[in-house]
């Protein structure tokens, strides 16, 4: 006979693992870094080693969320239309959900144009504008010439020479032509038919391997965020600090305007229970905000908005995947208003009138080329260079996107399953007996339910049988 003297190992605390005290962890690390570089001698003129490396982390981070873009998009898109085939009436219900995610998209952008101009978080920061900036502005006739594609993959070139005569050529992808091509290309694959179904297997197949390699780089987050927050502070101290902070504040008070206002005012006009809604969406709306992903909660948001809210699964297997990849009143409404108006706030420069107006078209239009995981890059981008903002207010901004990320994916995911629910309701579809059912639980785990009340249905039965035997 033995005895096992093996001491048990001693584990790892779930919290230390969990992704949110991980960023927490990764922003505090990034702060104290970055102070670190800037107390000891680093600038844009002079870096240091430490300056360099919290730069280089950072850059690095939002290289691969760019790269995951333009595949995620093409065929996340692709994919949207396709499902179009399951739907009867479809042309009319994806005209009437595109316009819905316009009218909601329009209103929010309005909403946080607002509150960036009335709590003006970049305002007092003394920086002026970059030296690379050349003062340009917005172009109206540049963004919608930029709409047409000039190749299939919507790729561009610039050139820049050097002071030495040393040329660079910098290729680049135009989000919205991407756009424009996925839109094309999934029409014409609907329209080709039986034909079209390997293409379109393909497409179902490559969205999710590219789903669960944007996973792994989401899981790099905090990595991405100690470069981002200590280059941001490395570079401009004290002051990005206290902007961030402000910047932060407003983001969250027009989330909160859009969820708990915008929402509940659309779902009552339509002559819905607001409290059905959000007992409905509120578990999908839970998972977003913990993943940080729209496409990775969008399995759950199709499931309540079929099963809580009462959507037909034909017409709910087109809406809820489109609105993953477009419909981002988070992501690319209000955040990309507020941030464009923090941006020039912060280096000193004024916006006029068609500034404004310009931001609301973008964020509205480009909305649509929004990605379910990479929206905030592919928004900001697309926002600060068609208004001709800085885009050092891109690594400036994204020093902060964790915490804002989390909020902004739970409006977009309450957003996806709110528009189907009321365009159903409007088309007259919508089974409101099922919107309006009692839920009680969990609401989305029926065959474990049922076994949970059969068991003990079961125990009860055997009870009341135990005293019988007993005699």
């Amino acid at each position: 006979m033995t005895t096992s003297n093996t001491t048990p190992t001693r584990r790892i605390p779930a919290w230390a693992t969990a992704f949110g005290p991980q960023i927490i962890v990764a922003l505090v690390l990034g702060l104290v870094l970055g102070l670190l570089a800037k107390y000891t001698g680093h600038t844009k003129e002079t870096p240091t080693g430490l300056g360099t490396t919290l730069a280089t982390l950072g850059s690095s981070y939002i290289s691969l969320l760019k790269a995951a873009v333009i595949p995620l998009i093409f065929f996340a898109v692709v994919a949207s239309i396709a499902n179009l085939s399951k739907v009867t009436n479809a042309a009319r219900l994806a005209w009437q959900t595109i316009l819905w995610f316009a009218i909601t998209s329009a209103i929010s952008v309005v909403i946080g144009m607002v509150l960036g101009t009335v709590l003006r978080p970049g305002s007092g920061t003394g920086q002026g504008a970059p030296p690379e900036y050349d003062g340009r502005t917005g172009d109206w006739w540049a963004f919608l010439t930029g709409l047409i594609p000039s190749n299939f993959l919507g790729l561009g070139a610039t050139t820049k020479i050097a002071e030495g005569g040393d040329a660079t050529t910098a290729l680049s992808f135009n989000v919205l032509q991407v756009l424009v091509i996925a839109i094309t290309v999934g029409i014409a694959a609907l329209k080709v038919g039986d034909a079209a179904r390997p293409f379109l297997d393909f497409s179902a197949a490559t969205l999710a391997v590219i789903q669960k390699v944007l996973w792994w780089i989401i899981r790099l987050a905090p990595l991405g965020t100690v470069g981002l927050i200590g280059n941001a502070v490395a570079t401009y101290g004290w002051d990005t600090i206290g902007a961030l902070g402000k910047f932060t504040l407003a983001i969250y008070i027009g989330l909160a305007l859009v969820i708990f206002g915008l929402y509940p005012v659309l779902v009552r006009a339509h002559g819905l229970s607001i409290k059905q809604y959000f007992s409905g969406v509120w578990p999908a709306v839970q998972l977003a905000f913990v993943s940080r992903s729209s496409i990775g909660t969008l399995p759950l948001t199709q499931r309540v908005t079929e099963r809580n809210l009462g959507v037909p699964s034909g017409y709910a297997s087109f809406a809820v995947p489109l609105g993953a990849t477009t419909k981002m009143d988070g992501c690319a409404a209000i955040y990309p208003a507020i941030s464009a108006i923090f941006v020039a706030q912060f280096f000193g420069i004024d916006l006029g009138l068609t500034d404004y107006l310009l931001i609301a078209m973008v964020s509205v239009l480009g909305s649509a080329a929004t990605a379910g995981t990479t929206g905030a890059v592919v928004m900001l981008t697309l926002t600060l260079s068609t208004v001709g903002l800085p885009l050092a207010g891109v690594g400036l901004i994204l020093a902060v996107d964790p915490i804002l990320d989390m909020g902004r994916t739970a409006v977009n995911v309450a957003g996806q399953a709110l528009v189907p629910t009321i365009v159903a309701k409007r088309e007259g579809i919508l089974d409101e007996e099922l919107y309006n059912a009692p839920r009680h639980g969990d609401p989305f785990n029926d065959e474990f339910k049922a076994a949970t009340e059969a068991a003990e249905s079961t125990d009860a039965q055997a009870r009341e049988l135990q005293p019988a035997q007993a005699n």
